[in-house]
């Protein structure tokens, strides 16, 4: 089985390692980003309003810092907005309905909105419009929804007819387009919401329990799975009407070791892991 080395792609400075990671993403336009806390939030009770601080690195190396105030989330998502600033969302909100579970910033760090848009969040992507992208687990039936920097929703997939949608178990944004793998029967979703004639197109696939997604052109990648298939890098040709598999590789870290705890983030071609201690991004690009 052919083995497949991550690039090395962005690292979190040394002078910042002192600090908590909390969370970390790519950007729909290739910024990596890591939100950082003096400390880990302790478990169980009310998260207080904590300062934060969100290092970017920027796809030539330049590095930016920007504070944000009084963030909220314990288990937060982050992405940042095309005109500078970001997005912090809370992962598992207490109540259904909570108005300050998605704070938004300016890029001087200060709030400037707060909305609710469901538990469960697994993906908080945004595209290159500043919409949000949210995929839920199963703890929501929402499925996948888009809504815009104000809370308003945009998109939902219950206007449409996708079958078995339990689990956005993978996601990718890139420019306004999403493709998505949704848990139990993991078809590969294409959604253009600009498109009013055919907003969204289901494609059937065999690979099973995929958390990461990469398309190019008539090629996709599937990264993950279930059990032994937790490195499986499984490649497909798209049909109009499916995904037809044609070689099965494994996807390691840069150095040839196998991820272990790693998240992903997939955008358009690219597929980003990044391993524990979450300090550094590893990319696969399928254009490449």
């Amino acid at each position: 089985m052919q083995e497949t080395a991550l690039v090395p792609y962005a690292r979190l400075p040394r002078a910042h390692h002192d600090r908590h990671v909390l969370t970390s993403t790519v950007d729909v336009f290739g910024a990596a980003h890591w939100l950082l806390a003096e400390r880990a939030p302790k478990p169980g009770g009310d998260v207080q309003p904590f300062d934060a601080l969100v290092v970017s690195v920027h796809p030539y190396g330049d590095v930016e810092l920007t504070e944000l105030s009084a963030v909220r989330a314990r288990w937060p998502r982050l992405d940042r907005l095309p005109e500078g600033g970001f997005v912090v969302a809370a992962s598992r909100a207490r109540r259904y309905e909570d108005a300050d579970q998605v704070q938004v910033f300016d890029e001087l760090g200060r709030e400037t909105s707060t909305f609710s848009v469901g538990d469960a969040i697994e993906h908080l992507l945004v595209d290159e419009a500043g919409h949000l992208w949210v995929g839920h687990f199963d703890e929501n039936p929402a499925g996948i929804r888009r809504w815009s920097a104000t809370g308003r929703l945009a998109w939902t997939s219950d206007g449409v007819h996708l079958p078995g949608l339990m689990d956005c178990y993978a996601l990718n944004v890139s420019g306004t387009v999403a493709w998505a793998c949704p848990y139990t029967d993991f078809p590969l979703v294409e959604i253009r919401p600009d498109r009013p004639d055919r907003p969204m197109k289901v494609r059937a696939n065999t690979v099973r329990g995929a958390h990461a997604v990469a398309v190019h052109g008539e090629r996709v990648a599937f990264y993950g799975g279930y059990g032994e298939d937790r490195d499986r890098l499984a490649h497909g040709e798209l049909t109009e009407t499916s995904v037809e598999p044609t070689e099965i590789g494994l996807l390691a870290l840069p150095d040839g070791a196998p991820p272990g705890r790693r998240q992903a983030v997939a955008r358009g071609s690219r597929i980003y892991v990044q391993a524990e201690p979450f300090t550094a991004w590893g990319v696969f690009d399928l254009s490449g």
